[in-house]
């Protein structure tokens, strides 16, 4: 085990990317420019007759060139998620988007041009194309929905001004908030992140005030957030479904991840006629809360009272142990992420809240935020991001235009690091309140998501719909609303300050229809963890394999060689049978 100093609470340094100085940024935006003029004098080798050799160098030129703006926005994007507040690197954010819009456009021809080949030619070119042949195949699945290159050259130019520019304001501004929450007779002035803390605190007065803070600060903007959203949808719709001919909102988000349609909706579907699961756990769960019925606020409340923390040192330990317990090749790789410095975990003021992992480049180890403040579920999130950036450095192999598993693979390793660290954490504990909550949590987990995940994009679905049939705001929180209602049943009660969750959530605004993802992950992984609990070492080599592929195979063929058919509902059924059996093993337990 490593000094106890390498895994002490940090900010990240970016050094990896760029120093930070200024003559180092010009030269990189010198350098992509002199890129793009070199791609720009090979377009006349386009043409169907074009060699497999010429082909092949100018994919690799342009591989040249996504790594260098890859580099650029890196850089910007996290130096604004470290502080959201600083002006350097929201003007840098800026100038990069405008000019890598304006690359994109000089680039364009290429993929324009490809999509347009004759399947012979084009099968013959990706015959010798090896990695890249992915990247090349799934471009030609957007051809019956691409643009002239004029149309196409505006939507790039457009997206900067636009919807780039509204999601960076919903950003900037819902970062900027504070929250005021009185405990143990003192007012604290919070971030979101320190804010959340206390909606999973056993006391069920500070619970709910916490709750009512966060939704009263959002509710007061809820009109202005809303209309960001409306703004979103409208360009949503008015790209994909009126200028490229999409069949809905969804199926835009459904291609990008090579995901058939008829998977999604059969996803949610299952999801949907599963909710009496989660209701029934909410039965139980009220019961050892001493409840008749749980409140909107009580959900994730701990049922037994242990306020235990977990010293930062102490849970990257952990989190370690737990993936070389699996297997060494997982712990190296996290490893990486804490000695080369990729780590910011403080909770500051103006730093991003929640989590993420961002990989720039496949050579390049990713960089992990976390906002760590000790709680168990701190000391998962820690397994949950460490395991994303497993997943891009087991497939750092391939190219950057398919090292990046699809949205729905992505959680794969993630959820699957969180499983690992669950197991750990229950051989470590002697505290049986501890272990319980432990238990508990798995199920709270599968409920944020999954079932919560697949009622979001529900929502998105409906809410898409009621911007196009000009809805208002405030009936577009009266639907979420409703949406809320139909989760949970009789089993919990719904406050009407609950009417503002939908604005608080960043993917829908930033990234359409992502959260559907959450749940085909988790309900994947519970179906490979049972098998590595039934198959041992056997399993995991066909688990290595799904890791290492990245995006470089679509995610069907994938999973149909480990074994796995995403049509069948009886598969996603399998995935709520094991929670169901969590739950009646909770159920079996004495209520005390």
């Amino acid at each position: 085990m490593s000094t106890p100093s390498t895994y002490q609470s940090t900010r990240w340094s970016l050094n990896d990317l760029f120093s930070g100085k200024p003559e180092e940024i010009e030269a990189a935006f010198s350098t992509l420019e002199t890129l793009v003029q070199e791609f720009e004098g090979l377009r006349p080798l386009l043409r169907p007759e074009i060699s497999s050799e010429e082909f092949l160098k100018m994919v690799q030129k342009m591989e040249a060139i996504q790594e260098l703006g890859y580099r650029l926005y890196g850089y910007a994007g996290l130096s604004f998620a470290a502080n959201t507040q600083d002006q350097n690197a929201l003007t840098l954010i800026g100038r990069v988007e405008q000019f890598l819009a304006e690359m994109s456009n000089r680039i364009l021809f290429f993929s324009l041009w490809w999509k347009a080949l004759d399947d012979e030619n084009a099968a013959r070119l990706m015959k010798d194309a090896g990695d890249f042949t992915y990247w090349l195949e799934e471009m030609r699945h957007f051809k019956p929905y691409t643009l002239s290159e004029p149309e196409e050259k505006i939507i790039n130019l457009k997206n900067v001004t636009g919807a780039s520019a509204i999601e960076r304001l919903y950003d900037s501004y819902t970062n900027r908030y504070t929250f005021t929450l009185e405990v143990d007779g003192e007012v604290k002035e919070l971030t979101r992140g320190e804010l959340m803390v206390y909606v999973r605190q056993h006391d069920p007065d500070l619970r709910a005030r916490a709750y009512q803070e966060l939704y009263r600060v959002y509710g007061k903007d809820g009109a202005i957030l809303g209309q960001m959203y409306q703004a979103l949808a409208r360009d949503w719709r008015n790209e994909n479904l009126i200028l490229r001919g999409y069949s809905s909102p969804i199926a835009v988000r459904n291609l990008a991840n090579d995901i058939p349609d008829d998977v999604v909706e059969t996803l949610l579907d299952v999801c949907r006629k599963n909710t009496p699961v989660f209701q029934r756990y909410f039965n139980l769960k009220a019961r050892w809360l001493g409840m008749e019925r749980l409140r909107r606020y009580d959900i994730y409340a701990p049922v037994a009272r242990s306020d235990k923390r977990y010293a930062f040192e102490h849970a990257a330990e952990m989190v370690l142990d737990s993936f070389q317990q699996f297997d060494p090749q997982f712990s190296t790789l996290a490893r990486r992420v804490f000695e080369e410095n990729h780590l910011d975990s403080e909770v500051r003021k103006g730093k991003q809240s929640g989590a993420f992992c961002s990989t720039v480049n496949p050579r390049i180890t990713p960089w992990v935020l976390l906002n760590y403040q000790g709680r168990a579920d701190d000391v998962a999130t820690m397994a949950h991001e460490l395991g994303h950036a497993i997943h891009s450095m087991m497939a750092a192999d391939h190219s950057i235009f398919t090292f990046h598993a699809s949205l729905p693979l992505a959680e794969t390793a993630s959820t699957f690091g969180e499983m690992m660290l669950v197991d750990r954490l229950l051989a470590e504990e002697t505290d049986e309140a501890v272990r319980r909550d432990i238990l508990f949590r798995q199920v709270d987990d599968s409920y944020a998501t999954i079932q919560r995940q697949a009622y979001f994009a529900l929502f998105e679905k409906q809410a898409h719909e009621m911007v196009h049939q000009n809805a208002s705001v405030d009936e577009m929180a009266a639907a979420y609303l409703e949406n809320l209602k139909e989760q949970f049943g009789e089993a919990v009660e719904v406050s009407d300050e609950f009417r503002w969750e939908w604005v608080s959530i960043p993917h829908i605004f930033s990234t359409p229809f992502y959260v559907y993802a959450y749940a085909f992950g988790q309900l994947l992984v519970l179906s490979l963890y049972r098998q590595f609990k039934q198959e041992g070492e056997a399993f995991k080599p066909r688990f290595k394999k799904i890791l290492a592929a990245g995006g470089s195979m679509a995610p069907a063929k994938l999973l149909a060689e480990a074994g796995i058919d995403i049509h069948q509902a009886d598969f996603w059924q399998g995935g709520f049978a094991v929670i169901n059996e969590l739950v009646s093993q909770l159920e079996q337990i004495p209520v005390s």
